[in-house]
């Protein structure tokens, strides 16, 4: 009896580790597959930590066991390793970021601002965070600023968060409306802010989804740097607009709730159509960086996780400042999962990565991302 159970229990495992296995491949493989085709691999992707931890613990219990099974998820491993190391930053031993910039260095900071917490004033319990937002902003001490879901107030409202970044000593900034009208009672897109001067900008609006609101836009501006030209790119692509009654479906999945069945299909509905329009967006930004003459560097909220097409499409052989520098996950997205990645700084290879940082702010939904950057002599 004790032996059959043996046999069971190895035979089980191993099924299950071949299992695994094939998820892991599918998880990576979306990578390079157009999520409007295929979707359900997108979706597989979001488990990649889970898969990738599984077949880990299949390693470590295989050798344990002076097991020939080790050799699958250790292969397994290896060819997928192209998407472990942008999930996971290996840089452990690296110092500490320091606010001091080196002589030559450019720093530049991407964060989605959340609208300022101002779409929370309404909340009982709410606190106004935008003076703290302000003041994280001019401790950095960055050359270059990058938002998403910025905000500006119409003329009846005294405050103006584009006046007061402007007082911060950034004299250049180019800011476009993705929602609301110039002289309605707010606006709010994406935006540059410099201390070097803009010499040119440029705006690419995303095509609208059929009953969805769009990602804000693709913008850009070439800035006089030391006498040199570069191009900052800052965009907010597609989200899967998750409301409060999603996040609760969430849970209800998690809890395994009577009711998962219909919260499921709520979630991944939104999660497809997510995917596939962002996936034709990055196309559609991987198009103007190829285009770009000026030595690049876009940033901005990517809506995707660093193991999807998005990511790695948009990346092409540019350098991802977390892969450089950075250490652990990087969770950039405070909601849903602690494995949320979805805020990048992606810089041509003609910049040298100095040194990187994830600020753990609690004022947003998403964490600023900052990196110092070098541009190397011709």
């Amino acid at each position: 009896m004790a032996r059959f159970v043996r046999t069971f229990t190895k035979r089980l495992c191993i099924i299950l580790n071949v299992v695994i296995a094939g998820l892991f491949l599918i998880a990576c493989a979306n990578a390079w597959l157009h999520p409007s085709k295929w979707w359900f691999f997108s979706l597989l992707g979001l488990g990649f930590p889970v898969l990738l931890i599984l077949l880990f613990f299949f390693l470590v219990f295989w050798l344990i066991l002076r097991s020939k099974w080790a050799i699958l998820s250790a292969v397994i491993l290896l060819i997928g390793f192209g998407n472990i190391r942008v999930f996971l930053g290996m840089h452990f031993a690296s110092s500490a970021f320091t606010l001091q910039k080196d002589k030559d260095a450019l720093r530049i900071m991407t964060w989605n601002v959340h609208w300022f917490d101002d779409h929370n004033k309404k909340i009982k319990e709410h606190k106004d965070y935008r003076k703290k937002m302000i003041a994280f902003i001019k401790e950095q001490n960055a050359d270059v600023l990058c938002f998403q879901e910025f905000l500006e107030l119409g003329k009846s409202f005294t405050t103006s968060n584009t006046n007061a970044i402007t007082q911060l000593n950034y004299p250049y900034y180019y800011r476009v409306i993705d929602y609301g009208r110039t002289s309605g009672r707010f606006q709010a897109g994406v935006a540059i802010f410099s201390r070097f001067p803009i010499v040119d900008t440029q705006r690419v609006l995303y095509p609208d989804p059929a009953n969805l609101r769009a990602a804000e836009s693709l913008i850009s501006a070439d800035l006089l740097v030391n006498g040199k030209k570069i191009r900052i790119y800052t965009t907010h692509l597609q989200s899967v607009l998750f409301q409060k009654n999603d996040y609760r479906s969430i849970e209800i999945i998690k809890s395994a709730d009577d009711s998962m069945v219909m919260a499921s299909r709520s979630i991944i509905k939104k999660l497809r159509q997510g995917y596939a329009f962002r996936g034709f967006q990055a196309d559609l930004v991987r198009n103007k960086l190829d285009s770009c003459p000026y030595p690049e560097i876009i940033c901005g909220d990517f809506n995707d996780v660093p193991n999807s097409y998005t990511y790695f499409h948009i990346k092409g052989n540019r350098q991802d400042v977390f892969v450089r520098k950075g250490k652990g996950i990087g969770r950039s997205f405070t909601a849903v999962s602690p494995t949320l990645r979805i805020d990048y700084i992606l810089a041509d290879k003609k910049f040298e990565v100095l040194q990187y940082n994830r600020f753990l702010a609690p004022w947003s939904d998403h964490y600023p991302v900052i990196a110092d950057l070098k541009l190397q002599d011709d």
